[in-house]
């Protein structure tokens, strides 16, 4: 199995939600590999998703431009709070 770590976690308004299918493709997107894995898991009653990636994952700050812009583009209003650091 690969060691991936968490780079992201964030959670939706209320009313929206992304399937494991979708996220996983945004995020393979955002990180430009295949090579990533997600998660949601309830956190005081609300779901919150998990973006996880190899360590040899490279320019943070501009795979989170991309992630911000992808979830902009599919419309998912999202908090998101960085797992690392830049």
């Amino acid at each position: 199995m690969k060691s991936y770590m968490a780079v992201f976690r964030f959670t939706l308004s209320p009313s929206q939600s992304i399937g494991p299918t979708q996220l996983h493709a945004l995020w393979a997107n955002a990180c430009q590999t295949p090579q990533v894995s997600v998660a949601r898991n309830l956190v005081r009653g609300r779901p919150t998703y998990s973006l996880y990636a190899g360590h040899q994952l490279r320019d943070l700050p501009e795979v989170e431009r991309r992630l911000r812009r992808l979830l902009e583009e599919n419309k998912l209003n999202a908090s998101l709070t960085a797992m690392h650091s830049h």
